[in-house]
């Protein structure tokens, strides 16, 4: 069998990135403000959380080189960008989390969330949907 793994129908492979806690609070500012300096980040996480300013700052620098933000320099200014979409950001916390607690198979983690997560009829109705809407789309 070959290295690389074939992905069920229907799955498509995608860009995940895996960002740590602190990378998710500053990208969540980043993509709400982003365009935007490291004390713009700073001043928007002070109420939740209390860093100093070289801690983002250099948070954020290493999220850049790790290819999560980008920087734009204009004289002395650094604006950072997110080089990632919310959607992959949400991709890879899902994938680590199925992997991690359901082997990477998605119909034990439902049936987990069904038996176990008390959903309530709404939410039971809107995951039929869900799943009948699947079985008719067709790009797989």
């Amino acid at each position: 069998m070959s290295k690389s793994r074939k992905l069920k129908k229907g799955r498509r492979k995608k860009l995940a990135a895996e960002l740590t806690e602190a990378e998710w609070a500053i990208m969540k500012v980043v993509w709400e403000k982003g365009p935007c300096a490291a004390g713009t980040v700073q001043e928007t996480l002070a109420r939740s959380k209390d860093w100093a300013y070289s801690t983002v700052k250099t948070t954020m620098d290493r999220m850049a080189e790790k290819g999560f933000l980008e920087i734009d320099r204009i004289r002395n200014l650094q604006l950072f960008r997110s080089r990632i979409s919310e959607v992959d950001a949400k991709r890879g916390e899902f994938r680590k989390m199925l992997k991690r607690a359901f082997d990477g198979a998605l119909t034990p983690m439902m049936q987990f969330l069904i038996e176990h997560e008390g959903l309530s009829k709404d939410e039971a109705s809107q995951l039929r949907k869900l799943a009948n809407k699947t079985k008719t789309r067709k790009d797989y």
